[in-house]
């Protein structure tokens, strides 16, 4: 990888995207208004970005109706939509550079990070639904002698997607690539933190030649834009990540307006045990430590609950602190950087705010605590890391999206699956044990929707995404999202 001074000059040489893109044009907002685009690096402004509201939202939702109905896209042969998306692919791996710094100046996140991992998937992912969209297959009834019957999936229509900030691009690309690769159009609304991808990404959807109002993208604040999308009569489907307050917020609007579908995938408290027979004790400290600092903790499968079995807990902490110390926190776009900064002053302070709380419900400070790096005007915070957290402990219950473990002792398998399922989430978990019988069991029993056994995040796009309980419902990744943008139709022919 090259060097900071290679990433800083390619981020003063980027013009930074500002506008909105509605039907294949690029636009200012309706009301001329803008807003402050402050990267967490270093905590200043890096560009004006156009502050979208229901007016935008109603004309690219309009511009979406109109390239769906006018079939361009929607019946266009499947070679021709691969060719598309295809080419879409190509140019962010022609463009992988400067996609990746603009996601480091948007968020914090370390080059080596977006260069690396969310370029690369997002790219990945496009490819992925390209090639299976012709391998969408239909049903055909049971056999009668006087009907013929069979099942097609069809595009839903018009789909309005929310993105979260922590992977801004590649969340994106989880909803685009599996929507569009179904025949439908979008509006998608980045969020107000990371707009600069989502709006690149439109202006090379363009360049590939995905038909104008296909893909419309409307920077704006969740208030305003985003209640707009879920609100709006001919939104067919709302596909949101993101927190579970405003996930509740998009399932009353869509009861409010015209019944939209939603998929939500929402937060998550996710449990990473490790069984006194741990096959590898220095592999799972080491996965541990990265399953909750990758991203400084702002990821929504975060391992945030370390459950160690007492047998091993003192080696074990011993371990994963050796790891979390050898974490550089540091400029995102320096190369040796292994972990940036947080996203806002806000997530940061919030961070902040349950480390202190921490403290005062009498968790034991192991590592970290405070915010570092404060010379640059930046947003970071240290590794941190608490042992003899209860399960009534605030940091154990509640979802900091931030680099904080807890850390929590335990007696038997039946005592870690109890803490574990003690949670209104059920997004991710793992666990670590040489037992295939306690594998599978413990597996088949923590309510969750991904379950990782000797390993931490160990799938790839081939396998579904999504949560249980209040970490939502409906999956991305895998055949199974491009099936939640489509509608199944049955059909009946009377036969002679």
């Amino acid at each position: 990888m090259t060097s900071l001074a290679h990433f800083e000059a390619l981020a003063g040489s980027i013009q930074l995207p500002g506008k909105a893109i509605i039907d294949g044009k690029v636009r200012s907002a309706v009301s001329g208004k803008t807003f402050d685009n402050i990267s967490p690096r270093d905590g200043r402004i890096i560009n004006q970005v156009a502050e979208c509201d229901a007016s935008d939202v109603d004309s690219a939702v309009a511009a979406a109706r109109r390239a769906f109905e006018d079939g361009t896209w929607r019946n266009m042969h499947y070679r021709d939509k691969k060719r598309v998306l295809f080419k879409l692919a190509d140019l962010m791996d022609r463009d992988r550079e400067q996609l990746a710094v603009l996601e480091s100046l948007d968020v914090g996140k370390p080059i080596r990070n977006a260069l690396g991992g969310d370029v690369p998937q997002s790219a990945k992912c496009l490819r992925y639904y390209a090639e299976a969209l012709d391998k969408v297959y239909g049903e055909v009834g049971p056999e009668t002698q006087d009907r013929f019957s069979f099942a097609v999936h069809e595009p839903l229509g018009v789909i309005g997607a929310i993105v979260p900030w922590n992977f801004p691009l590649l969340m994106a690309m989880w909803k685009v690539a599996p929507a569009l690769a179904m025949g439908n159009s979008m509006v998608l609304k980045p969020a107000e933190q990371s707009p600069l991808t989502a709006l690149r990404l439109g202006e090379l959807a363009l360049e590939a030649g995905l038909p104008p109002g296909v893909l419309n993208v409307v920077p704006g604040f969740g208030g305003t834009a985003g209640k707009a999308l879920g609100l709006h009569m001919d939104v067919d489907m709302l596909a949101f990540t993101g927190s579970g307050p405003v996930g509740k917020l998009l399932m009353q609007y869509s009861g409010q307006s015209n019944l939209k579908r939603v998929s939500l995938e929402l937060g998550g408290k996710s449990p990473h045990i490790i069984f006194d027979d741990c096959p590898d004790l220095k592999r799972a400290a080491k996965e541990a430590a990265w399953g909750i600092f990758y991203n400084s903790g702002q990821v929504c499968t975060a391992g945030s609950r370390l459950l160690v079995q007492n047998g091993i807990a003192d080696q074990f902490l011993d371990e994963l602190l050796k790891v979390a110390r050898t974490i550089q926190v540091g400029d995102p776009l320096a190369p040796q950087t292994t972990s940036g900064s947080m996203v806002s002053a806000a997530q940061m302070n919030t961070a902040l705010r349950y480390i202190e709380s921490a403290k005062k419900e009498g968790a034991s400070l192991a590592l970290g605590g405070h915010r570092t790096r404060t010379e640059t005007g930046g947003f970071y915070v240290e590794p941190t890391v608490f042992d003899q957290v209860t399960p009534q402990h605030t940091i154990a219950r509640e979802e900091v999206f931030g680099p904080v473990l807890a850390v929590t002792r335990f007696k038997t398998a039946e005592d870690a699956i109890r803490i574990a399922n003690d949670t209104v989430y059920g997004l991710a978990a793992g666990l670590w044990t040489r037992d295939i019988t306690l594998a599978h069991r413990t597996a088949r029993e923590i309510k969750a929707g991904l379950v990782w056994i000797n390993g931490w995040d160990s799938c790839d796009i081939t396998m579904p995404f999504g949560g249980f309980k209040q970490s939502g419902f409906g999956r991305d990744r895998s055949l199974h999202a491009l099936h939640k943008y489509a509608d199944l139709k049955a059909i009946s022919i009377t036969l002679g």
